[in-house]
Parts: structure tokens; sequence; C-alpha cells
């Protein structure tokens, strides 16, 4: 296939870690005769969006324009599943399979924006960018739909055209239906779309409660909606989803945010791009356990803010040691450009950064601790306007506190920063994923020209080396641990993930 066509995706199967660190010290080029496999799709308007990996049987689902793939791990295809185009137009709402819509209709492909495994029933959840991002619930086994909701106004997730709009963390109970936290971009329409919730996930995939709001009434709900007002300071205000996961008694996303600042020494102000995690309590139905907390990290007087790409994993022993923390406790490996005045067109120059998550979650409850005082303000420009200060009350708060109906939501004014421990300068990553060998904290990014970084951390938490892998035309395959990889348009790498 020619290079104009490289919009699709190039999959690396068998991605292997080579030997153990005493290895990693010296670089090694990529050899040109080790077996890979590709997967390139089937359509011509095929782009891969997103790509999650059964951990029970080693398949690997891919969420792609107008296609949901089954594949084996060895890349051949098993099962497909049809999700567009359509007839649809985005300024209608509801959509028209619900009621007429007199704007014109064209027929429109179908982007992947989410695309989970829901183990507890055994289906995968396939959201797409047609009638304003209503879900798929599809059998794991051959990808039979189960259900498609779509008649109620909660079945619309997201009316944002973008792949990387949304992101989903589920979150299991053995006694009751599960619940699923939703982040999305609203891309103007706050009114129609929460830019976070937490929603029903029914046993049954046809249920008329599917991906209900967890609790709502007429004052309160499981959602948080972008105010009006917020829109008149910053007319294009949205909340980008990066990545999301559940820790402990927590939900967590990673998110970019644009806010107005006055630089030193002027009097106007500017728009830049903050970087911040959001935390949520999951057992809290009324959402007063919100808090965010701006992160980032710098090195040699560098700052980087815009943040790519993050991974949750574990310390490992050898970290561990150096953290001053467990092995198991939970470590966010995360990658930032540099400087934060661009978002869509981020600098090349880049940061491979950790952050403990204890010290961001103590970092939160030492905020939560003195607005209980009365210290401050809630710190939430986006949602509060205006400043609003903090009440005081004679309570304890703990690392489980899940916030009353004062005080919340709260925002953090002081920057958590992270370690920075690998930087690179004209090959921006873009993506990461880590995990722990043999004791060893292992980090793997992928760069915006098709190559893929392993970072071996040592006792100090520095890179003790790197090994470069070449992407450019293809895959490549390294002895040891099993990767897979998702290369998007332009050669960039949008997603990694380990197999089974």
């Amino acid at each position: 296939m020619s290079a104009a066509m490289w919009k699709w995706t190039c999959l690396i199967s068998h991605l292997l870690l080579s030997t153990m660190m005493s290895s990693l010290a010296r670089q090694q080029p990529p050899h040109p005769k080790r077996p890979f496999a590709t997967f390139p799709g089937e359509q011509a308007e095929g782009t891969f969006n997103h790509l999650v990996v059964d951990e029970n049987t080693g398949h690997i689902y891919l969420g792609a324009v107008n296609r949901i793939y089954k594949l084996s791990n060895d890349l051949k295809v098993l099962v497909t599943h049809q999700t567009g185009p359509d007839e649809d137009n985005p300024k209608c709402y509801p959509p028209r399979i619900v009621q007429t819509c007199n704007e014109p209709l064209t027929l429109t492909n179908n982007i992947n924006k989410m695309l989970l495994i829901d183990y507890k029933e055994n289906r995968l959840i396939a959201c797409g960018s047609l009638y304003q991002g209503i879900c798929k619930l599809l059998r794991l086994e051959d990808l039979f739909k189960l259900g498609e909701p779509f008649h109620k106004k909660e079945h619309y997730l997201s009316g944002v055209n973008e792949s990387g709009s949304v992101f989903g963390v589920i979150v299991s109970y053995s006694n009751m239906d599960d619940k699923l936290f939703i982040a999305t971009a609203v891309d103007g329409k706050p009114e129609y779309f929460p830019t976070i919730s937490s929603r029903k996930l029914t046993k049954n995939s046809e249920a008329d409660g599917m991906f209900a709001y967890v609790f709502h009434d007429e004052f309160v709900a499981s959602m948080i909606k972008i105010p009006s007002d917020t829109f008149t300071i910053i007319p294009d205000f949205d909340i980008y989803y990066i990545y999301g996961f559940s820790s402990g008694n927590f939900v967590y996303f990673l998110t970019l945010q644009p806010e107005m600042i006055s630089p030193p020494g002027s009097t106007t102000k500017e728009q830049v791009y903050t970087s911040k995690l959001v935390r949520l309590c999951k057992e809290d139905t009324a959402f007063n356990s919100y808090v965010e907390v701006p992160i980032g990290c710098e090195k040699n007087g560098v700052e980087y803010r815009l943040l790519q790409a993050a991974y949750l994993s574990k310390a490992g022993a050898i970290l561990a040691r150096s953290l001053a923390v467990s092995p198991d406790d939970d470590v966010l490996f995360t990658v930032f450009s540099k400087g934060q005045k661009r978002k869509m067109k981020s600098l090349d120059e880049s940061a491979l950064c950790i952050f403990i998550l204890k010290k961001i979650n103590d970092r939160i409850k030492e905020r939560l601790q003195s607005c209980y005082r009365g210290e401050g303000t809630l710190d939430l420009a986006w949602l509060k306007v205006k400043d609003i200060p903090c009440s005081s009350a004679l309570l304890t708060i703990d690392d489980n506190f899940c916030g009353l109906d004062m005080n919340a939501p709260l925002g953090v004014s002081e920057m958590v920063r992270g370690l920075p421990i690998f930087t690179e300068d004209g090959d921006r990553m873009t993506s990461v994923i880590a995990y722990v060998y043999k004791n060893h904290s292992l980090a793997f990014v992928g760069t915006k020209s098709g190559k893929m970084k392993k970072v071996g951390l040592a006792q100090h938490g520095l890179p003790k080396s790197v090994l470069l892998v070449a992407m450019e035309t293809g895959c490549v395959e390294m002895s040891g641990e099993r990767f897979i990889g998702l290369k998007m348009s332009g050669h960039k790498f949008s997603h990694l993930q380990t197999l089974v």
C-alpha cells in the first residue's frame, strides 16, 4: 500500500522485551529479519481509533471507522461488526432515528469514540459518533448485537466527532449492577451532555435503564455540567479527557482544560491549557466528592504542562526503594509536552514523568482539610465562575472522605509536580505503557514519528538506558513480553497495550 494510504494503522504484535536490565545498557538497532505481524484494516476509510485486549482470552478488539474488529493474538480477523456509515447530521438532536430532523442528512462515517470490555456480562461496549454518541453492546464471542439503546437522552453520550473525546471507567460489584463513569468533551453543547457522569450498566443489554444516571432527581444528579456562564469567559472552553482509571475507593480522570491567566508583568489575560487530575468517590451519587488538582513536571527549568498520555502501574521493588513507597503502590506514568499554550499542535519537546498516586491523594486531603477549616475559596473557576469562600465545619477528613453538600466541587490551586525520568527534544512522545518485570519498572513510549522507546528505571528513579525501536514503515519483534500498539494517522502512536 502506498505511503499516502498510511492513514490506516499499523498494529505491533510481539513487541517483546529484550533481556534484563543489564542488557539495556547498550542501545540496539531493530533487527529487520525478526518476525512481526500487522493488520492494516479492510476498508479505505478504516482508520483505527481504539483497542482493548481481553485479559482472559488474549483476543484483541479494535474500534475503527465504521467497523469493530475481533482479532486473534496473532492479528488474524475472527469477526467484524459494521457500525456505519449512515445518514446523519450532527445538528440533529434527538437523532433522526428517534424523531424527524429538518437538517440536511448526509452519509456519515461512524468514528469509534469508546471501546470497553464489560467482563461481568461478557460484552463489548462500543460507542460511536453517529446519532449523538449512542452505544452498541456486543457479545464478546461473536460481536452479536445484544442491545443498542437510543430512545432516551441518557443514551446520547457525546456529540463530539473525534475518537479521543470520550473516556469510560467501569466500576464492578458482585451483588449489584455495575457503574460506568463517562467523561467527555461537550463541544459547546453543555445543555445536552454532562462533562462527567456515572451511569447504570444493567445486566440486560436491552433494559430501559441502560446508561441511566445512577441518581437523578429534581435538584441532584450523578453528573456535572459545564455552566453556560463559563463560555462567556472562555468561548471555546471544554474539558479534554486523556486517561481514566479506578484505584481504591476512587475513580480518576486526567484532563486538559483551557484557562485564562495573567502572565507575569502583564495586566491582560491570555488563554493557556492546564493538565488536571480529577477525582471522584465511586459511591458518591451526588458528585460532592469532585476534586481536581493541576499536574505537570519540570526539568532543568523547562516546564512540561500539556498532558499527552498516561498509564497506571505499580512501583515495583527497585523503584519503590528510591521513592520510599511500597512495591504495590500505584504509580502514574505520564507524558507531557513542553509549555501550556498549544493543545492541537504541541511542541516536540516532551517528558516522561511519574507521580505517586498516594502523594496526589495526600495533597487533595490537605486541601479538603484546609477548606473545611474555612480557608481560601473553592478554586474552581470554570464551574463556579466567581470565587466562593470555603465554609468551616467541625469534622474529621480521612483518606476516604467523600464530600458533603458544602465546599464542593473543589479545586486545588497548587500544582502537584511529577518526577521527570526521561525527556525527548525532537520526536514528541505520544503514548505510554508501563509494568513491573522482575522487580524492575519498565516504561514503553510511542512517539510522533512511529518509534518506540523503552525506559528502564534505575534505583534513583532515573532512566538506566533507552532502547529505541524504529517503526517507520513496519513493526518489529524483540524477545520477552508481548505488546500490541496502535499507530494512527501521521505515524503517531496513540495506544499501547500488553497482550495476554
